[in-house]
C-alpha cells in the first residue's frame, strides 16, 4: 500500500515538473557574498524569416535594496542550448527600470506605449538622450563576449525604497528584438533590416516609410518577416533570453555609479557663445553607412561619424563600452582637450559555434580606467566617434557608448578608496602622522587579540573571526 502511494506521489511530482513554464524557473547561487540569479524571459516563438520585438513587463528580477555587479544574457532553446547568431540574430535586448502603481494588473506582454499611462513611471538612466535610450542594461549580438562586470567598490544601486514614489513599486521591463535568419535569402540584409527584404511600406505605427529610408528599425518590427529562400522549410520553435544577474546586498561602503548612454546620432548642437545646456537631446539611435565610391574601393573605406555633446555632470569614469553592428570597426570617446577617455573595439567571430559566429560582432572590448585616473568635468564637451567599414552599404547601424560614472574622487590629502589589480579595496593616505597613530593602535589591538586567542585555544574554543 505504501509503495503504491509513493509511486503515485512520484508520478504527480513528475507531472507537475513537466507542466512548469520554463520562463518561470530561476536559479540562485551565492559565492563570496555575491549572489547570482539566472532567469528566463517569456517564450519567444520564431520560424524562418520571422521577427519578434516584444516588450515584457514585470520580468523576474532580484528583489530588495541591492547593488548590481554584472548582467549577462544570451538566447537559448527549450533544452537550454545556446542558439547561434546565424540562426537567430539578436538585434538587441534592453532592460528598463520603472515604477508601477500598486494594485494595477499588468499582462506579461505589452506594446511599447505602456509608459504613457499614469500607472507607470520610467526610472531612466542619467543619460542625455530622450526617448528610446532609457535602459539600465542592454546589448546585441555582442552579448556573449562583452564584459559587463562593475568593479569593487562600485555598484549600480537599485531597489532603494526611499526612491520609490508613494503608492508605487519597482518593476523591470525587458525588450528582446530577435530575427530568425534560417534560410534567409540575404542573411546580412535581414539583420540590417533592409526594407526591400521585409516588403513593408509602413512602420509599426502605420506611418508611411519614406523612399530614402532603405533600412532600419522601422522595417523589422514585431511580426514582420524577412525574405526566405523559395522552398526552404524550417521548424517553428520556442526560444528564451537567459539572463544572469550578479548582485550584492546594499551596504554604505558601496560607491554608487550613474549610467550614461551617448549616441553618435544625437542631433544637439551647441550654440556659439551660449552657456545654456539642454537636459534631454533628440537621438535618432540608428543611421546609414553608404558604400565608398569605386575610386576609393582599393583604399581604406572607412565611414566616420562623430558628435560633440556637453556632459551634464562631472565624475570619474569607472567603465565604458560601445555598441556597434556588423561592419563596425570601433568607437572612441575624447575629452574637450583631446585626451582619450575610452575606446571600444569589436570582436568578430571566426567559426560557427555560439559566441564565435563568423561575420558577426560577438563581443566589444570594454575599458576599466584606474579609479580616479579618467575624469569628466561638469559641462565639459566630449566627442564621440564611431567608425564603420564602408566597403559595402550598411543600414540601421548604431553608435552608442555606455558609461558608468561616479562622483568625483576626494582630494589627494584625504583617504582614497580604490581598487588594485586584484579588485581588493586599498586605502591611500599621505598624512604620516595619522598613519603612525593608526599603526600603533593596530599593533596594540593585535597583541590583545593574540593573547585572547591563545587563552581560548587553551580552553578548547575556536577563535572568532573579527
Amino acid at each position: 500500500m505504501s509503495r503504491c502511494l509513493n509511486y503515485q506521489l512520484l508520478s504527480l511530482a513528475l507531472l507537475l515538473l513537466m507542466t512548469v513554464d520554463p520562463s518561470s524557473q530561476s536559479r540562485l547561487t551565492e559565492e563570496n557574498g555575491v549572489k547570482s540569479a539566472v532567469f528566463l524571459s517569456p517564450k519567444i516563438v520564431l520560424e524562418p524569416g520571422s521577427v519578434s520585438n516584444k516588450f515584457y513587463y514585470n520580468i523576474d528580477f532580484p528583489k530588495g535594496h541591492i547593488a548590481i555587479k554584472n548582467f549577462d544574457a544570451e538566447v537559448v532553446d527549450e533544452a537550454g542550448n545556446s542558439v547561434p547568431l546565424h540562426e537567430t540574430y539578436l538585434h538587441h535586448w534592453v532592460v528598463v527600470r520603472y515604477y508601477q502603481r500598486k494594485g494595477v494588473e499588468v499582462a506579461k506582454y505589452h506594446g511599447n506605449l505602456g509608459f504613457h499611462q499614469s500607472d507607470f513611471i520610467v526610472k531612466r538612466n542619467s543619460g542625455i538622450c530622450n526617448g528610446g535610450l532609457t535602459q539600465y542594461f542592454g546589448l546585441g549580438s555582442e552579448t556573449r563576449k562583452t564584459i559587463t562586470y562593475v568593479p569593487d567598490p562600485y555598484g549600480i544601486e537599485v531597489g532603494n525604497p526611499v526612491e520609490v514614489p508613494p503608492g508605487y513599486e519597482e518593476g523591470w521591463l525587458l525588450n528582446v528584438h530577435a530575427i530568425d535568419t534560417r534560410g534567409a535569402e540575404d542573411r546580412l540584409g535581414c539583420t540590417e533590416c533592409r526594407c526591400d527584404l521585409y516588403n513593408v511600406t509602413k512602420d509599426e505605427y502605420d506611418r508611411n516609410i519614406e523612399p530614402d529610408y532603405v533600412g532600419g528599425l522601422r522595417c523589422c518590427y514585431d511580426e514582420t518577416r524577412c525574405k526566405v529562400k523559395e522552398g526552404f522549410q524550417g521548424a517553428r520553435r520556442s526560444l528564451y533570453l537567459k539572463y544572469t544577474v550578479k548582485y550584492i546586498d546594499w551596504d554604505p561602503s558601496i560607491v554608487p555609479v550613474k549610467i550614461y548612454i551617448l549616441d553618435v546620432t544625437d542631433t544637439w548642437k551647441k550654440q556659439e557663445k551660449s552657456t545654456a545646456t539642454v537636459s534631454r537631446h533628440h537621438c535618432k539611435i540608428e543611421y546609414l553607412v553608404e558604400s565608398c565610391s569605386a575610386a576609393e574601393a582599393n583604399a581604406d573605406c572607412t565611414h566616420t561619424k562623430n558628435i560633440s555633446v556637453t556632459f551634464p555632470s562631472g565624475g570619474d569614469i569607472i567603465y565604458g563600452v560601445a555598441h556597434q553592428h556588423t561592419g563596425g570597426t570601433g568607437s572612441a570617446l575624447h575629452g574637450e582637450d583631446g585626451r582619450a577617455i575610452c575606446s571600444s573595439l569589436p570582436i568578430y567571430g571566426e567559426g560557427k559555434e555560439p559566441g564565435n559566429e563568423a561575420g558577426y560582432i560577438v563581443g566589444m572590448s570594454s575599458c576599466y580606467p584606474k579609479p580616479g585616473s579618467i575624469k569628466i568635468s561638469e559641462g565639459e564637451t566630449v566627442t564621440l566617434i564611431s567608425n564603420y567599414s564602408s566597403a559595402q552599404r550598411h543600414t540601421g547601424v548604431m553608435g552608442l557608448f555606455y558609461l558608468l560614472v561616479t562622483e568625483p574622487s576626494p582630494t589627494p590629502n584625504s583617504f582614497l578608496h580604490s581598487t588594485d589589480g586584484t579588485g581588493e579595496i586599498v586605502i591611500l593616505h599621505n598624512a604620516v602622522g595619522v598613519l603612525a597613530v593608526f599603526g600603533i593602535a593596530v599593533l596594540v589591538g593585535a597583541a590583545v587579540i593574540y593573547q585572547r586567542r591563545n587563552h581560548r585555544e587553551e580552553e578548547g574554543y575556536e577563535s572568532v573571526l573579527m
